[in-house]
């Protein structure tokens, strides 16, 4: 067999059905003959962001793949790639790489060299006799440990060569590791006798797949729940001791619990202080509990360290909690009350936006009639940079796990758009809805034309105010505003250009009916493209 088919064989033994990918590079000929789905995009960032997708809908099990040319495609590539990064998703990256004998002749791009800082691994194929060595290494970094993307860079002259012999390849194996014992028995004494705890939950909850653990460790103990965006979904928020999620805007209940907290349990979470994540109160007693030995102390001081996959971490402390409680819920007491009370109080502030008949029409109007409208038990939602995050994330109660899909730490405009595809890829069944505004579909809008042709039937919800709003909120009143933030179109007629449904709505009285007749075109396999005309919003939950 040839290299390419080499490489094509242990994709499919890893169980890689769908392959990600913007010509040229030869795998795509090869994997389509191998009976792998190429998803051809309109540019590599939007690839990048559907692996992306793919990998965190299925906890990790599933791998996103993505493949793109040498030279200027694999350049294009670095930001989807460091997204990934910075949000710990597992996905190979295979660019093209030049021929051997100038690969390393400057100024030829080089993968391998220039991507090591924004992946977990990143190494060349050198030989065909090497292609299974090489891929067991790339797939054991992105099974194990902290999840991250990993880069095979292939050069494009070792696609005809021969591969010799029989291929001599097994799936990698997944493994798992605990806690010390010592360390949770010691952790869990603080946490039960802790007078005000919260949980602090990240994505790592997702990965392990240990949301049963976490509701019952938080109803056992009747402590609250917060999460990080990337976390959110791992605990139901229409749950008692739910307090929501927390990002760069939160509701009120995140920040007032974590400030009034005496322990703070992080569970699958990194401590990440960055501009999109919140922060955390100083003078805690914090138990930190990471896979990651690296995210110890690294921006908030633990005095109680447990490292190991979230799900065995979870299990140990529930055992330790059951012995000290006999195995009984413990009484709520006023804490379901204080949460409900404060999360009233918070929405009845944001009720004039929330409720608002005003034209243009608020983002928060139709956000909450979008959340009314659709099922949420069976609809993936995720979000762009910037006020489309910021006004979504706070008041989008998720209630089933991975129904949301957060992030936050690096923000690329026009993300959404390629989640929501991957989205529809790995769960076909379910909603799949992106939301953002009139920047970010600047960056990859084009790309809703890749939902048309590859028949990825996505409902697009676009916030236009013709405007960067955040930008006229930071410059000086007096001062006239730039023409950069003047970036108006009709996106609807773009979606219809496309061979999608397209339709603009600036009536509120027209929200409910526009998303209905949305979900329909999507359950009739086409791509449908909202466009609502929104007011210059720029206050958000931040607290």
């Amino acid at each position: 067999m040839k290299s390419a088919e080499a490489i094509c064989e242990i994709l499919k033994r890893e169980g890689v059905d769908i392959l990600l990918a913007y010509p040229v590079n030869h795998v795509i000929e090869y994997a389509a003959r191998a009976g792998i789905r190429p998803v051809i995009v309109r540019q590599e960032r939007i690839g990048l962001h559907m692996a992306d997708a793919i990998a965190r809908l299925t906890s990790g099990d599933k791998v996103g793949v993505f493949c793109m040319q040498h030279g200027p495609g694999a350049e294009n590539a670095f930001g989807g790639v460091a997204q990934a990064y910075g949000e710990s998703v597992p996905v190979l990256v295979m660019p093209m790489g030049y021929a051997r004998k100038i690969a390393h002749v400057d100024p030829n791009f080089n993968s391998t060299l220039n991507f090591k800082h924004v992946t977990k691994s990143a190494e060349p194929i050198t030989t065909p006799a090497e292609i299974p060595n090489i891929m067991r290494r790339a797939f054991t970094q992105l099974r194990n440990g902290r999840l991250r993307p990993v880069l095979v860079e292939i050069p494009s002259d070792i696609f005809p060569e021969d591969f010799e012999g029989e291929l001599d390849y097994a799936p990698v194996r997944t493994t798992r590791y605990g806690p010390d014992p010592d360390d949770v028995k010691e952790a869990a004494k603080v946490l039960i006798e802790a007078k005000r705890p919260v949980i602090y939950a990240g994505q790592g909850v997702h990965y392990a797949k240990a949301w049963p653990q976490l509701k019952r460790l938080a109803e056992l103990l009747a402590i609250p729940v917060c999460t990080s965006l990337e976390g959110k979904s791992a605990f139901p928020e229409d749950h008692p001791l739910s307090l929501g999620s927390g990002g760069l805007a939160m509701p009120k209940t995140v920040r007032d619990f974590l400030d009034r907290s005496d322990v703070i349990f992080g569970i699958g979470c990194s401590f990440t202080t960055t501009s999109f994540g919140v922060t955390m109160p100083e003078g805690k007693t914090v138990i930190h509990a990471t896979l990651d030995p690296l995210d110890l102390n690294k921006n908030v001081v633990s005095q109680y360290q447990l490292v190991g996959d979230a799900g065995l971490t979870l299990d140990a402390m529930i055992t330790e909690a059951e012995a000290a409680t006999g195995g009984k819920d413990r009484d709520r007491g006023d804490t379901p009350t204080e949460i409900a009370a404060i999360k009233e109080s918070w929405l009845a502030e944001w009720a004039p936006k929330r409720d608002s008949d005003e034209t243009p029409l608020s983002p928060y109007r139709v956000l909450r009639d979008l959340a009314n409208t659709v099922d949420r038990a069976n609809t993936i939602i995720t979000h762009d940079a910037g006020s489309p995050r910021d006004q979504l994330s706070p008041f989008w109660e998720a209630t089933t796990p991975l129904s949301y899909i957060g992030w936050g730490k690096t923000t690329q405009l026009g993300y959404g758009l390629g989640l929501a595809m991957g989205a529809k890829l790995v769960c076909p069944d379910k909603l799949c809805i992106n939301v953002w505004g009139d920047a970010a579909i600047g960056f990859t809008g084009m790309d809703f034309e890749t939902a048309v042709r590859e028949r990825i039937p996505i409902l697009s919800i676009l916030l236009n105010n013709f405007s960067m709003a955040i930008e006229l909120k930071v410059m000086p009143v007096s001062t006239e505003k730039y023409r950069s933030t003047d970036i108006s179109g009709d996106y609807a007629a773009m979606a219809r250009a496309f061979g999608g449904y397209g339709e603009r709505v600036t009536q509120p009285e027209d929200i409910v009916p526009a998303i209905q007749r949305g979900i329909e075109q999507t359950q009739n396999g086409v791509p449908a493209l909202l466009e609502f005309i929104t007011c210059k919003e720029t206050e958000v939950s931040r607290l």
